[in-house]
């Protein structure tokens, strides 16, 4: 008896076609910036003084860089991907420092030998706080289902990372953060109270309509 053969979506020559036109260009334009935010964590990591933001660095470069790997996976063949999403930890989990303190002002580089980890970990942030944007907005606009969820879950993921990165810095007062005075604050955070009660939504017009 002839063996069956089972299918393989390595060797199916049938093109995939379960996307939308829109979503071929949202999932190119994410890819690409995916290995833009990688190849640049490489060129930032010889600069990189510090071991804390070396580590912080190489850890988020492994996580992109697996995450690109689902991502043009699923992408490709419309299916679940072969390895699970995962879950991106903070390492050193701390509270946020608030006030200003005077630090020398800002200016550009005016050579290599100006590039610090202030900066180096700007950079980061930057990347990682746009890519968490882009990867929203692409996420709503995905037709296919597991391209869908495998970039969703990958948002609050990037979150988490671009925290990280604040939180390095905030330690070290390269992003500090001011507050307003206590009483603006107190108005500020009193502006909004709950709504109370039932709404009263009025009638839909067409549902009125047609009862006559």
């Amino acid at each position: 008896m002839q063996q069956e053969i089972q299918p393989n979506y390595q060797t199916q020559t049938k093109p995939n076609t379960n996307h939308g036109g829109h979503e071929l260009f949202d999932l190119h334009e994410v890819l690409a910036c995916t290995i833009n935010v990688l190849d640049q964590f490489m060129m930032f990591r010889q600069f990189v003084q510090d071991s804390e933001l070396l580590d912080i660095l190489d850890r988020q470069y492994q996580f992109t860089l697996a995450q690109y790997n689902l991502t043009a996976e699923c992408f490709t063949t419309g299916q679940k991907p072969s390895q699970e999403t995962s879950t991106y930890m903070i390492r050193q989990l701390s509270e946020p420092i608030y006030g200003i303190k005077p630090t020398e002002p800002k200016k550009p580089n005016q050579s290599l030998a100006d590039v610090k980890d202030a900066g180096i970990s700007g950079h980061m942030l930057g990347l990682i706080k746009t890519h968490a944007s882009l990867l929203t907005m692409t996420a709503v606009e995905v037709t296919n289902p597991v391209v869908r969820r495998v970039l969703a879950s990958q948002v609050q993921n990037f979150i988490e990372m671009a925290y990280e990165i604040f939180l390095y810095q905030n330690r070290l007062a390269y992003y500090q953060v001011p507050q307003l005075e206590a009483s603006d604050m107190q108005s500020m955070l009193t502006s909004f109270v709950p709504a109370t009660g039932a709404p009263q939504m009025p009638p839909n017009n067409r549902a009125a309509a047609s009862v006559h």
